[in-house]
């Protein structure tokens, strides 16, 4: 999918969020997370960003399991490979998983909208495919 520069680097939303570690405790640990148009970005130090893990729209699949308690939102992202990694929000400022799923549904419509711009390019390149349909019709 082709996105201008401006597209890419366009954050939608930046702030902190904690993740629950991967292991057997499962710690809650602060994050500084930005979210632009097609990346998660997952920064360790919130004062350098030096080291972070990005987390392509593509491989998101969706945004999963939204719990409200009293003090925090506890939502999961789903990846195409069907990892489960699951954040947590203040409740003060609980649009996280709200933005996020806004996000990933706007890439989605835009890869979904170019697919199919490419397959009529596609289809309209090759005329012999025009006229075997016209024939099959009745």
């Amino acid at each position: 999918m082709k996105m201008s520069a401006e597209e890419i680097s366009q954050i939608l939303k930046e702030g902190e969020l904690e993740k629950r570690s991967d292991n057997l405790l499962q710690f809650w640990k602060r994050k500084t997370c930005v979210l632009t148009t097609d990346s998660l970005n997952i920064y360790a130090d919130t004062q350098k960003r030096s080291r972070s893990k990005e987390m392509k729209l593509e491989s998101i699949k969706k945004v999963d399991c939204v719990e409200r308690t009293g003090k925090f939102v506890y939502f999961t992202i789903v990846t195409m490979d069907n990892k489960e990694i699951d954040f947590r929000c203040s409740a003060e400022d609980n649009c996280w998983n709200a933005v996020i799923t806004m996000a990933l549904i706007d890439f989605q419509n835009k890869k979904a909208i170019q697919d199919f711009k490419t397959r009529q390019d596609n289809e309209s390149a090759s005329p012999g495919q025009q006229e075997r349909r016209q024939a099959r019709a009745p």
